[in-house]
């Protein structure tokens, strides 16, 4: 199945904002390497892959360093985030968000659900995956078995493999990435069954989510058009994804449009 999700091509002389069906960032940097060799520069999005069975065979690294494949945690319903640990833009506002959905859910983590979260910079190390995964267990103010959350690295061909999978595409900026901001729900089986936008959650919809992947049906994302603005960094000569810029843009765009409507309704009343 191949429903295709609106990417993006970054090409300097285009500005403004844009309605895009996906959250991105790339905090400004220099010109350089960083992806995974076979990334495709020139495509940043989602390309749905509803179901699909993701690559379970793949190996990464759990915390501990140790040698695992995917099969071995998607025994049940799995939340799987694609993040990179370093990430200056996105990733914590969107794990945040993680962690707040994952407080109000009525699902039992451990025994309903499982979260699996992937970097996909392999400069990411096992002892950082293991401090990101501490910091957010912190976060949670329920009964959090930490086996429910797991955090994993890996080298290219592995990020490949499991992007490409899930039809998760990104492309490096410098030494940061321009990349979608989703969660990607698993089936027990891992066949791809749900895509969840942006950076903050529902718990009815989680929880629908989780029933749904428990029983195998494939859910088309129904709310995908968010709006971000792009600007020039002048030091990589590149647009960026400013993503806070655009809720104080339309507050303020907002805030005008009613002070204009109070003073023309107020020149017209006798």
């Amino acid at each position: 199945m191949g429903l295709r999700f609106p990417t993006i091509e970054v090409r300097p002389g285009i500005l403004g904002c844009l309605l895009v069906g996906l959250l991105a960032c790339s905090p400004p940097g220099g010109p350089g390497a960083g992806a995974p060799e076979g990334t495709d520069p020139a495509r940043v999005g989602i390309s749905e892959r509803l179901g699909d069975q993701a690559p379970l065979d793949t190996l990464f690294n759990d915390e501990e360093g140790r040698p695992i494949a995917l099969k071995a945690l998607v025994d049940k319903p799995t939340v799987l985030t694609l993040n990179y640990f370093a990430c200056a833009g996105i990733c914590t506002p969107l794990l945040h968000g993680v962690t707040e959905v994952l407080n109000t859910t009525a699902r039992q983590p451990g025994r309903d659900f499982r979260v699996v979260t992937v970097s996909f910079d392999e400069k990411d190390t096992p002892s950082i995956a293991k401090m990101k995964r501490q910091n957010y267990l912190r976060e949670l103010k329920r009964p959090f078995p930490p086996e429910a959350w797991r955090f994993l690295t890996g080298k290219g061909p592995s990020i490949r493999k499991l992007t490409d999978g899930v039809g998760f595409e990104f492309k490096a900026s410098g030494k940061e990435f321009i990349h979608p901001g989703v969660l990607i729900v698993l089936s027990p089986q891992g066949v791809v069954t749900r895509y969840m936008y942006g950076i903050n959650f529902l718990p009815a919809d989680l929880d629908m989510a989780i029933d749904e992947a428990a029983k195998g049906v494939t859910r088309p994302s129904v709310v995908k058009a968010l709006a971000f603005c792009y600007s020039l960094d002048p030091r990589g000569r590149k647009y960026v994804v400013k993503a806070a810029s655009v809720v104080g843009t339309m507050t303020m765009l907002a805030a005008l449009g009613f002070a204009a409507w109070l003073a023309l309704g107020g020149r017209r009343t006798p």
